[in-house]
């Protein structure tokens, strides 16, 4: 029973990384020409935002591959480790890499909001490039508390 957490665990990782590389296969590469299509004042723009997400596409995999080194260590009783803060602390590391990408495309989400009069696009804009931020946050956190969960086993270890 113990496993099978992390196995779900495991398979939605899988699954939502699977998912990001149909986006950056399939989606990512006809934004930069269909931006230019709708918005011929501005036909750059959608390059930008589409080298905005491949740029925060990397950390995300890498975010997820930490993820997985994570299950691994819980799944060998090594949650309480130092390897386990490293890899929470990468996590938060990649998502502030995540937040830095998405923010690129702040100049080409003010640009569409100005030129289709939409100021909710500059709101949503501003969300989806801050939301791995709250990520970056919770893991920071939880390394924060990890690391002293840490360094108490071994203050229990010198004890005994």
């Amino acid at each position: 029973m113990k496993h099978a957490s992390t196995h779900f665990l495991r398979a939605v990782i899988f699954a939502v990384g699977i998912g990001v590389l149909a986006l950056c296969i399939f989606a990512f590469p006809g934004l930069g020409t269909g931006w230019t299509a709708e918005f011929p004042t501005a036909p750059k723009s959608g390059y930008v935002v589409m080298a905005s997400f491949y740029a925060a596409s990397v950390p995300f995999f890498l975010a997820l591959f930490q993820m997985l080194k994570l299950l691994r260590y819980i799944d060998t009783n090594k949650a309480f480790s130092e390897e386990s803060v490293r890899a929470l602390q990468a996590i938060s590391r990649y998502a502030i890499a995540m937040t830095v990408a998405f923010m690129t495309y702040m100049p080409a989400a003010f640009h569409f909001a100005e030129i289709d009069d939409a100021p909710g696009v500059i709101l949503f804009a501003v969300a989806f490039a801050c939301s791995p931020l709250v990520v970056a946050v919770i893991a920071a956190v939880l390394k924060k508390l990890l690391q002293s969960a840490v360094d108490m086993k071994h203050e229990h270890d010198l004890m005994v």
